[in-house]
């Protein structure tokens, strides 16, 4: 979720502002829940979850230092994707026991990214900046087959 759906940067310096003597001011309620979208990200996953051929999952990893995060972040996919999606989404710190063809992340590693068994796309990267790059490339290779 966090910098593929959700502008992880700008929330984290808004609450750093609220919060300017914490270390980790992540750790105060409010955080998550505040994150705004990414541009492209709400119709990406909608167009990806209309395909009938693909099951899409929300795959993020929760803030040991927030704990309120875990609700946070679903009550984010509730606001801006429905409450049906909220029963796919997935909080884990271990992405690699996680299947499936395609991992959209930020990291190539830190969360088991390195070690997931389907194709990482590293969003952000130099071929994989933005949504529309993403989407362009999922729907080649979901049209192969």
């Amino acid at each position: 979720m966090d910098h593929v759906l959700c502008d992880y940067d700008e929330g984290f310096e808004a609450h750093q502002a609220k919060y300017p003597d914490l270390e980790f001011p992540q750790s105060e309620p409010g955080m998550y829940v505040n994150l705004e979208p990414l541009p492209g990200a709400i119709d990406a996953y909608q167009w990806l979850d209309s395909l009938p051929a693909v099951e899409v999952y929300i795959l993020t990893s929760p803030s040991v230092r927030n704990p309120h995060c875990y609700a946070e972040k679903r009550i984010w996919v509730e606001r801006y994707l429905g409450l049906g999606v909220a029963e796919n989404l997935i909080i884990s710190p271990h992405k690699h026991l996680n299947k499936g063809d395609f991992l959209i992340d930020d990291n190539a590693f830190g969360k088991g990214q390195e070690r997931f068994e389907g194709e990482l796309i590293l969003f952000g990267s130099k071929d994989f900046p933005d949504w529309s790059s993403v989407l362009k490339y999922l729907d080649g290779k979901i049209s192969e087959g």
